[in-house]
């Protein structure tokens, strides 16, 4: 037997340490967060994508009563985005979550695993990696492609 140890990079900001670019981003995911359906769980994720030909666009969860109906903020935008402009890379997706008493979170919060699964196809679209900007009020993370999120990945070239 032997082990295998796996890294990944991510590095913490303050949100006033960030670009002006990337402030926007998140200011537009925190938008997204207040036009979320969520009257199942009260739990508020809004997201926003940079294309790489400059447009943005943004998304929120959407809950349904049938809960495996509903879907994340980060797939609403994604799959928006490729909709869209199905020719332009997700160069930034940016995500941001508020809890019931409507304050969002101090730490960033992660991607579930099915919103994970679709970044990793977003990233093999486009043949490029997308970074992340997760949101918290005391700090910001960025990731630089979804490996960091999902290192151990199943992909098409798994299945080869």
């Amino acid at each position: 037997m032997k082990d295998k140890t796996l890294q990944i990079a991510i590095k913490v900001y303050d949100f006033s340490e960030l670009p002006a670019e990337d402030q926007s981003l998140l200011h537009m995911a925190k938008e997204a967060t207040y036009r979320s359906y969520a009257p199942y769980s009260h739990f508020s994720v809004g997201a926003a994508a940079l294309l790489e030909n400059g447009e943005t666009v943004s998304g929120s969860n959407q809950e349904n009563a049938a809960y495996p109906s509903g879907i994340c903020a980060e797939r609403t935008t994604l799959f928006y985005a490729n909709s869209r402009y199905p020719d332009q890379a997700v160069t930034t997706l940016a995500i941001a979550a508020r809890n019931e008493r409507g304050e969002f979170l101090p730490t960033p919060i992660p991607p579930c695993g099915a919103c994970r699964q679709v970044m990793l196809e977003t990233e093999a679209r486009a043949r490029r990696p997308m970074r992340i900007l997760l949101y918290g009020t005391a700090e910001v993370y960025e990731l630089q492609g979804v490996s960091s999120l999902l290192p151990l990945s199943f992909s098409a070239s798994a299945m080869q």
